[in-house]
Formats: structure tokens, C-alpha cells, sequence
């Protein structure tokens, strides 16, 4: 539905001239852009409890955060506001697939698809922002100010919820029109204010920290009951200090650290536990009746397999077997099922007669009828 366009470079020219190096302006990336969202239908997802929305105006240079649900948009005024939805993939299916023009980068990496809808001069103030990230343009205009990354810009709270930086220099100094795109490496500071009622799209990628990393992979080995190696000093003698805790001492609790990292099926598990969380909530339809694993196979003949909005998976590979991770769950599947994962990885829509044989995979079957029971994937019978 949507096929992108980076100017004149291939995915991997800029991969290796831009991704994380330097933001770019992406004249016409989508031909003849149609929104697949209306206003009206944004605002609907922002009065929804379960969706995270935020409405922020700038009034006399006055910035007003409020949060949704929202019952009324009675703040969300002629000018000077903006309307932020976020996840908007998990929730309609039609702006879902402006995610898949972009998924020539990995799956773990892309978060989710926010929108934004602003009266003209709405925006959220020049910021920063950690992960990379690929605007585009729907109806209306905005005029956008990128730079490069300064360390010596002061960022600064505009309120409890709005961070802000100072003002920067722009290498990017441009009005976009429907179907223009501005990619932004992390740490890049930028500001966009729309020039009329205007619609925008955010490709976010997930860009966890070091912190996030170890805060997660130590809860994995309480839940998971590993970890258990004590620290022991057999070899301990005396000492002149009772009150010294020595360079070895310190290198050996290092190293019993380093031992639970090093362990890589430890890792790839727990990787595929994290890595697959979704961070908001999402749209499921488990089914009414379940199917066994002995339906399975006459229950998708000849139809159309679904990955629902917002489901995120990857698989990893071991010597023998390939561990495949869909929203935090984990499966363990024969190395010869490796085709039949790719489709589920990495389409989100397929022919259910390209999987049929890997139904009389038991392993598989079982698998990929939890997934459907549960919602994560559905069917849809062939036109």
C-alpha cells in the first residue's frame, strides 16, 4: 500500500550513510500520500481508556500537558495544539501498514506508530529524543528545524511531562507536504510546528539502556529462579585490615556477574522474553471457540494468515533449533521449520497453504495454534 522511496538510495546506502550518523529530508518518500486515518477517527482512539494520548497546547508561550482519555477536545483548539496517539498500530489496522515500508530494519527494533494532529502552530517544542525516528507527512504542512547532536544544549522541563531544549542550530530548515518524510538519528534536536491543520506519523524504534538491560535480566533470574551461584572465598587468609574489600574480591563478584551473562542460552531467552514485550496494550480477539492442534490444519486451509497490529516477533537461531518469541512468549521449534517462522516473523499477512506443511510439525502445530486461539494471529478466507 505504501512503497517508500529514499530519495535515491537503496536500504542499505542509507543504512551506511545515515541511520544513527545524520537526520535526512525524504522529498516525496510515499507518492500521492493518502492518510489512512481521519481526524475524527484519531480523536475516537484518544477517548479510548485502554490508548495512551496526550494533548498538549502552547498559549502565550504558556505549554498546558493534559492526558487522555479524553471525554470532550474542548483544549484542542483553532491553533496552537496538538493531539499525540500513541500505538496507533495496535489499534487500526489500515495505518498499521505504514510500519512495513520500514521494516527493512529488524523487528525488535521498531516500537509502534504514534500520531499527531495539529491546529496550525500546534507542535510540542524543540526536544530530543533517544531512538531513532522517521516522520511523515500526511494532510497539511509543518515546518521542521532539525541539528545535529550538541552536547551542550540544555534540555529543561516545560512542565511535569514536557521536556524541552534550548534553541539549536538547523541543518534541516523545511516545510514538508504530504508524503515528505524527515528521518532523526537519536540525540538529534528537532521542532515541528504545523503551517495549517495538519496530520503526522511517528516510526518509532526501541532503543533500550544499559540500565534497562540489567533491571530486566536480573528480574528474568528471580522469576526464572536462576542465578544462584553464591559468592565463596575458599582461599581467604588473613588480613592486616578487617575493613578493606580488596581488588580481587572486587574482580571475583565481577566475574560471578559476568558468569550469568556469558551463559547464551540464558541470554537469547531472556532477550526473547524482553525484547517481544509490547509496551502498550492491545487489540485482541482470542477466539470464541478454540481449535486443537488437530484442526489446525483444516481450520486455515485456504485462507489468509493475519499477524494482528501491533504483535511483536523475531525468531533466534541455535545449533539445532530456532527460538521464536511472539509478545513475550517463547517457542523452541526444529532448525527445519526455519521457512515456516520466516512468514510468521516477517510477513504480517500470508497464504495459510504456504504454511500447511509445516502443520504436521507437532511442535509447530501446537504453536501456531496457541497464537491463534490467543489472538495474535488470525484468518481471513480469500477473496
Amino acid at each position: 500500500m505504501f512503497d517508500l522511496k529514499i530519495n535515491a538510495l537503496t536500504h542499505a546506502e542509507f543504512l551506511k550513510e545515515y541511520w544513527q550518523k545524520q537526520p535526512l529530508l525524504i522529498k516525496g518518500g510515499f507518492t500521492d500520500f493518502e492518510d489512512p486515518i481521519e481526524p475524527e477517527e484519531l480523536a475516537g482512539l484518544a477517548m479510548e481508556e485502554d490508548i495512551e494520548s496526550r494533548l498538549i497546547t502552547n498559549h502565550d508561550d504558556k505549554w498546558e500537558s493534559y492526558h487522555g482519555p479524553f471525554e470532550d477536545f474542548s483544549q484542542l483548539t483553532e491553533t496552537n495544539s496538538t493531539l499525540l496517539v500513541q500505538a496507533v498500530d495496535h489499534w487500526h489496522p489500515v495505518a498499521a501498514e505504514l510500519l512495513e515500508p520500514f521494516r527493512f530494519i529488524p523487528n525488535w527494533r521498531i516500537d509502534d506508530l504514534m500520531i499527531s494532529y495539529s491546529t496550525p502552530g500546534g507542535g510540542v517544542g524543540p526536544h530530543l529524543d533517544q531512538y531513532d525516528v522517521f516522520i511523515i507527512q500526511g494532510e497539511g504542512k509543518r515546518h521542521w528545524r532539525v541539528g545535529l547532536p550538541d552536547s551542550s544544549l540544555k534540555e529543561f522541563a516545560q512542565n511535569k511531562s514536557l521536556l524541552q531544549v534550548e534553541q539549536f542550530n538547523a541543518i534541516i530548515d523545511e516545510v514538508l507536504e504530504p508524503g515528505d518524510i524527515l528521518y532523526i538519528p537519536p540525540g538529534c534536536p528537532h521542532e515541528g510546528y504545523a503551517v495549517e491543520n495538519a496530520l503526522n506519523y511517528s516510526v518509532g524504534f526501541r532503543a533500550p539502556d544499559t540500565k534497562d538491560f540489567l533491571s530486566n535480566f536480573a528480574d528474568y533470574l528471580i522469576d526464572n529462579e536462576l542465578g544462584k551461584t553464591r559468592y565463596s572465598d575458599k582461599t581467604l587468609t588473613l588480613r592486616e585490615s578487617s575493613g578493606e574489600l580488596k581488588n580481587e574480591e572486587v574482580e571475583k563478584i565481577q566475574s560471578l556477574m559476568l558468569n550469568a551473562i556469558q551463559d547464551k542460552a540464558v541470554i537469547k531467552r531472556w532477550l526473547g522474553n524482553y525484547l517481544s514485550q509490547p509496551k502498550h496494550d492491545m487489540d485482541l480477539l482470542p477466539l470464541d471457540e478454540p481449535i486443537s492442534s488437530n484442526e489446525l490444519a483444516n481450520y486455515i486451509s485456504s485462507q489468509v494468515i493475519n499477524r494482528t497490529g501491533g504483535v511483536r516477533t523475531f525468531y533466534q537461531m541455535f545449533e539445532n533449533s530456532i527460538l521464536l518469541s511472539v509478545n513475550s512468549e517463547t517457542f523452541s521449534l526444529p532448525i527445519n521449520m526455519l521457512d515456516a517462522t520466516k512468514l510468521l516473523t516477517d510477513l504480517t499477512y500470508f497464504e495459510a497453504n504456504e504454511i500447511i506443511p509445516s502443520v504436521s510439525c507437532l511442535e509447530f502445530a501446537e504453536m501456531l495454534t496457541k497464537l491463534i486461539n490467543e489472538g495474535y494471529y488470525f484468518i481471513q478466507q480469500e477473496e
